[in-house]
């Protein structure tokens, strides 16, 4: 079985996001959307991006952001992907020339097939908890038997995924990839180490890297650890 790619979402601070890279990441995430615990502002994401070790993706957030609003921060955030989590229709995702991600909550009775091929220049489809009024981020897992088995190589899963149900969510879903962020936090916002380190050990059985080892070389270009 493949194993999948993993995104440690909602980052805030440098040193966290290199630490994330070298714990096996393949990919952070940056909240621009100010209403939410994990937002960045944009010289914080210019910062964290900039310090990203080599080959690891960089992930920008969105909720119903304007076009301007998304190309200032383009203009000084080196992104790799977009990841959309409002009502912005296939068009307005498509204009950024850069790969992009659509999330989709999972209400009721809504149709997988459909939402992929409406957004079927999306890179995959992000599939999270429904929760009225929620754009995402609710630390909630929805019933993974909803996903049909056909998409599952276009799925990033998340919702409520941690360091004890990852190995039955790669088992069960086989998704492309997993993305967390609630279930690496010390509290809302606050990533920690241990908890990076643990959930990447169950996400990727074959890392070998202690989490010891892993905080002793963590360093931020120009910058050291402390």
């Amino acid at each position: 079985m493949t194993q999948p790619r993993v995104k440690i979402c909602g980052l805030r601070q440098a040193d966290d996001a290199v630490f994330a890279a070298r714990s096996g990441a393949d990919a952070i995430g940056l909240v621009f959307y100010p209403p939410s615990p994990r937002a960045v502002d944009i010289a914080t994401a210019a910062k964290i991006a900039c310090a990203l070790p080599p080959f690891v993706s960089c992930v920008g957030l969105f909720v119903d952001a304007t076009a301007q609003e998304i190309d200032q921060v383009l203009s000084q955030v080196p992104l790799s992907v977009l990841q959309f989590h409002g009502d912005e229709s296939a068009q307005f995702c498509e204009q950024f020339q850069l790969p992009w991600i659509k999330a989709v909550r999972m209400r009721p009775n809504i149709d997988l097939h459909q939402q992929r091929q409406y957004y079927n220049q999306a890179q995959g489809l992000l599939l999270d908890a429904y929760k009225p009024g929620v754009p995402g981020g609710t630390g909630d897992q929805f019933d993974w038997h909803r996903i049909p088995d056909d998409i599952a190589d276009d799925v990033v899963l998340a919702g409520g995924i941690d360091v004890y149900n990852v190995q039955q969510a790669i088992q069960q879903v086989k998704p492309w990839a997993i993305d967390i962020s609630g279930g690496v936090e010390s509290h809302k916002g606050v990533k920690d180490h241990a908890k990076i380190a643990a959930f990447m050990r169950q996400a990727k059985p074959y890392l070998s890297c202690l989490p010891s080892q892993l905080s002793n070389h963590v360093e931020i270009k120009g910058t050291s650890s402390d």
